[in-house]
């Protein structure tokens, strides 16, 4: 169970950061650095980024120029995550509702495809709490082993912290920071990037920024009043298809933690795995 959770904690993380972050470019980047921006007029030198046009008017490059640099600022952000991948397995997560923030605390739900179940997390400085459901249970320890987990520990938490293998991987996905510092991996995907007409989404006026690499579509929403902040992103070929929401930037992370009544220290676990 220790190495399914790091392994889940690393893909959902990859989830994140793929269809999320695939068309920001980088900030300050040279007038003359290429890229198209699919309105025929390239990178507007000079003014840009001083907030003296609407985001509407600035050419697609600038706009996802932009919106790195909301993100890179944002304190705290709320994350859904859907992914319906066809190729999805059980380890996988598959949907994903967490607020988050620098300083490596969260709160939320993570879901995992293929009946791999749910769990409730919530993590605050070192400490970490895991409710899973009992189809997580049934998805992690197979020969009946999971049915009397799923007994022994329903409705509670497992408590623990960063420290405890089982709960480290999960928790990994907690911290903004990681998220952020994604955004630079590979700057070279913002080649052939198009600005769209504006729309709405999730309630906001955004402007689309598109791409094609290698047949997988993706698509990066900016809000096009007030901060330039990312609002949904998607990505889809033939087996993938994820679609990343962010809303409320800058509000603090729910501070509740469950109870000790609510709790089970993760070693009372750890002791069950080990009996025969």
């Amino acid at each position: 169970m220790a190495r399914m959770s790091r392994t889940r904690g690393r893909a959902a993380s990859a989830v994140c950061v793929t269809a999320a972050l695939a068309l920001l470019v980088p900030a300050c980047s040279s007038d003359d650095d290429g890229g198209g921006d699919g309105d025929g007029k390239g990178k507007r030198g000079g003014k840009a980024g001083r907030g003296d046009r609407g985001t509407a008017a600035l050419s697609a490059r600038e706009i996802s120029d932009r919106a790195k640099r909301a993100l890179l600022g944002a304190k705290s952000v709320h994350i859904k995550v859907e992914d319906r991948s066809t190729d999805a397995e059980k380890d996988d997560p598959a949907h994903m509702d967490l607020a988050l923030d620098r300083d490596g605390n969260c709160a939320g739900t993570i879901g995992f495809a293929r009946g791999g179940g749910r769990a409730e997390l919530v993590k605050r400085g070192e400490k970490v709490w895991l409710k899973p459901d009992d189809a997580f249970w049934r998805s992690q320890l197979p020969r009946g082993r999971g049915a009397a987990a799923a007994e022994l520990f329903e409705g509670r938490y497992l408590h623990g912290s960063t420290r405890d293998e089982m709960l480290r991987g999960l928790s990994e996905i907690c911290d903004l920071k990681e998220l952020r510092s994604g955004v630079d991996d590979d700057p070279e995907e913002s080649k052939g990037l198009r600005k769209g007409g504006g729309t709405t989404v999730a309630g906001t006026r955004v402007i689309p920024l598109t791409a094609t690499e290698d047949g997988t579509d993706k698509a990066l929403y900016v809000a096009s009043e007030g901060k330039p902040y990312p609002i949904r992103a998607t990505e889809k070929d033939g087996d993938s298809d994820q679609t990343t929401t962010f809303s409320d930037y800058d509000e603090p992370v729910p501070v509740r933690t469950p109870a000790a009544k609510e709790s089970v220290d993760i070693a009372k676990l750890q002791e069950r795995l080990r009996q025969p």
